[in-house]
């Protein structure tokens, strides 16, 4: 079997999700990692047995590495996907895309004009709860949907975070931290989104760390904690959107959908799996839909740590031939929509600027 050489740039809190999750896949093949922190790196390859290279322009020159996987912070992701796609490689990039929509614009620009592939977490729309949820909207299960809720509340990563500072500056906030599976889940539903109105605000001006091992005490929050707006999707559904680090705890849904024929629940859309609820307008009871098996996920998995790498083999896919659905195209929608929902919209419904195609559905069938 032809395998994609993949190098990972990045070994901090996310990349044991990784190096994990992307044995999964038998045409993927980790050739090396390397990491600014020497020490992350080395304990990265002594973990999980992937050699440890001294820079990301060392591992992109190697001739059996195709595709270069960015799982750095954030606030780091403009320079590092641009000296990535400088490289010839293609890039996949953990969520966001950067720190901003103003950022990212151009390096989805450069990609292009390099003629590399840049592709984006998050991925998890790929998952069995995402296309059994997709498999029910296209049947016209749910009806015409008329509206959508999502809540995206606090992760608590004070509790378990040992320096979550990253969260409360630019380049955090609930919108970009979860609220790109959320997003992405929509998006891939319902198609993009045409308009935005937005505000936000400031919550806990300092927030308390108490994880074991925690690396600092206290963090002094700079960016708006809690947002809400109205979205107006393409296809005419509205869409009612909550993003907060100020919602410790709640009896929210995730997402739901309401159709002229029924409603449909989603489960955490940060999971590949879970269960995926219908209640028609007649029905007594809601009921759970058989899931969608797409070859990794099976409906069942409930990792704390979603192991990670759909995208990835989604990318390596495309440079055969098949659809890429994690597109530069579709993350930097989804960025933009995020932007203003982080951001606020300043009392006014601001029309979006991109849009991007809707992700092509599993192959796998829905048996129901």
């Amino acid at each position: 079997m032809n395998q994609t050489g993949i190098g990972i740039v990045g070994c901090g809190n996310i990349s044991g999700a990784y190096f994990r999750g992307l044995t999964r896949f038998d045409d993927l093949r980790v050739v090396g990692c390397t990491d600014l922190d020497e020490g992350l790196g080395r304990a990265a390859q002594e973990r999980y047995g992937v050699p440890f290279v001294a820079t990301a322009a060392e591992i992109a020159a190697r001739d059996d590495v195709q595709v270069l996987v960015n799982l750095t912070p954030p606030l780091a992701h403009e320079d590092v996907i641009a000296r990535l796609i400088a490289t010839g490689k293609h890039v996949f990039t953990e969520k966001p895309l950067t720190a901003s929509f103003a950022t990212a614009a151009p390096l989805v620009a450069a990609a292009r004009d390099a003629g590399t592939i840049l592709a984006s977490a998050p991925d998890t729309f790929l998952g069995a709860a995402g296309q059994t949820a997709r498999a029910a909207v296209d049947d016209g299960l749910v009806g015409d949907v008329i509206g959508v809720t999502a809540f995206v509340t606090h992760s608590k990563a004070e509790l378990w975070h040992p320096d979550p500072s990253f969260l409360f500056t630019r380049g955090g906030g609930p919108a970009l931290d979860m609220g790109p599976y959320h997003l992405a889940a929509l998006v891939n539903l319902l198609g993009p989104v045409r308009s935005v109105y937005a505000t936000s605000r400031l919550g806990a001006p300092t927030r308390t760390v108490t994880a074991p091992g925690r690396r600092v005490e206290t963090i002094d929050v700079t960016i708006p904690t809690h947002s809400s707006a109205v979205l107006e999707f393409g296809s005419g559904t509205l869409g009612t959107v909550m993003a907060s680090f100020d919602v410790w705890d709640h009896e929210l849904p995730f997402a739901e959908l309401y159709g002229t024929r029924g409603t449909l629940s989603l489960p955490d859309p940060n999971h590949y799996d879970g269960v995926v609820r219908f209640r028609a307008h007649e029905d007594t009871a809601w009921s759970d839909l058989p899931p969608v098996i797409t070859g990794f996920t099976d409906g069942t998995d409930a990792d704390d740590l979603p192991l990670r790498g759909p995208g990835v083999a989604d990318l390596a896919a495309s440079l055969d031939g098949a659809p890429l659905r994690v597109g530069a195209d579709f993350a930097l929608h989804v960025l933009e929509v995020l932007d203003a929902l982080a951001l606020g919209t300043d009392g006014v419904r601001r029309e979006l600027t991109t849009t991007c195609t809707r992700p092509e559905p599993s192959k796998e069938t829905w048996n129901r």
